[in-house]
């Protein structure tokens, strides 16, 4: 997969498994997105060690000439480790990275990019078309993303919109298998008395916000200026696994108005990246 994206993207490795993560680094990282340097100091120290095994692990790449430097690498690595903060606490830091442990390998671009796509109707009809992509996570392959939009994440935070907790958590989603909206549970969870009905209880809770969510958003569109479009990006409407998506990142870079909104959508994220802790 590597090799064809260097082809096609004429990319640039750069290999950050020898950084050493000085003090000024790091703290210029926290500055850089409020939302992180907001954390408790045991947070932000879990979060630091995380970072620090994740670079040792990923390759980055800069697209058509970009150069990734140590800081535009951290600016990832620690965006990506904070869904894994509370969700394997007591877990070494690689051991806590197994959630990722399917790819090697991050491409940034400067900013969007152009995605050919090809869907089939239900005539059969094959219909071509370009989407602008700011991130993608492919299932067992790479990750994909802007660094326009990864740079921006301490501003765009109050909207809920995060690109890179977006993308890693559909590598969370697709740990188990395809992206679906369900991430792996364990037996227990929720009470559930095994994995496959905790699988369904998650399902039909999360199930029912997609539809409310959908509703809602659909309304918006249909009565525009009557009926206020939810706060949410709207474009977790699409699936159940974009819906999961989209409200992870808002769960992490604004979970005060995600829970305001939404608390049912709120303690189910609980649940699950917060199993041993109180709401963030």
């Amino acid at each position: 997969m590597l090799s064809w994206l260097r082809r096609k993207f004429n990319l640039t490795a750069t290999r950050t498994d020898g950084l050493r993560l000085a003090d000024e680094l790091w703290l210029g990282t926290l500055a850089a997105y409020p939302f992180l340097e907001t954390l408790d100091p045991a947070a932000r120290g879990r979060l630091r060690e995380l970072s620090m095994a994740f670079l040792r692990e990923k390759e980055f790449h800069g697209a058509a000439g970009l150069a990734v430097t140590d800081s535009m690498a951290l600016a990832v690595a620690a965006q990506a480790c904070l869904p894994l903060v509370w969700l394997t606490p007591a877990a070494p830091p690689m051991a806590a990275l197994q959630w990722y442990d399917d790819f090697v390998g991050i491409v940034l671009h400067r900013g969007e990019v152009l995605a050919r796509r090809e869907v089939t109707d239900e005539s059969g009809v094959v219909h071509h078309y370009r989407e602008a992509l700011t991130g993608e996570a492919m299932d067992g392959g790479p990750v994909m993303l802007s660094w326009s939009d990864v740079a921006n994440a301490g501003a765009t935070a109050e909207e809920g919109y995060n690109v890179v907790i977006h993308e890693f958590a559909h590598k969370i989603d697709m740990r188990d298998g395809e992206a679906d909206g369900c991430p792996p549970l364990p037996s227990g969870f929720l009470g559930s008395t095994s994995a496959s009905q905790a699988r369904t209880l998650w399902l039909s809770r999360l199930q029912a916000e997609y539809d409310r969510f959908s509703d809602r958003v659909a309304a918006a569109q249909r009565f525009a200026g009557l009926v206020e479009m939810p706060w949410m990006d709207p474009y977790a409407a699409q699936a159940p696994s974009e819906f999961f998506a989209v409200a992870v990142e808002a769960y992490f870079v604004n979970p005060r108005r995600l829970a305001d909104e939404s608390p049912g959508l709120h303690n189910l994220l609980d649940s699950f990246f917060r199993p041993a802790e109180g709401p963030i």
